[in-house]
């Protein structure tokens, strides 16, 4: 089963979710790429992500002007997304 992400449908799914414009979905996912990115870098194994800690990363990117709500509502529809794919899940 091919696990990849189609970012164009992606995107469209967070927007119809969100009611978030395309371009700052883009920029959310992108900080949130960097971030995890560097969890692994500095992790052996698994990574654990907190959310809140995501949420607080996001914020701080200058060039980010959403407010706290609708990054949360990105990412959480975002990670709806993966799970119905079947790409991400939550650990226990």
């Amino acid at each position: 089963m091919d696990k990849t992400v189609n970012e164009q449908e992606l995107v469209e799914y967070i927007a119809g979710q969100t009611k978030a414009g395309a371009q700052d979905i883009r920029l959310v996912l992108k900080h949130e790429e960097a971030y995890i990115s560097d969890a692994h870098k500095k992790a052996k194994g698994e990574v654990d992500i907190d959310g809140d800690d995501l949420v607080d990363y996001v914020m701080s990117r200058k060039d980010v002007k959403l407010d706290e709500l609708t990054v949360e509502n990105i990412l959480d529809a975002e990670m709806d997304y993966l799970i119905k794919k079947g790409i991400a899940g939550y650990m226990d």
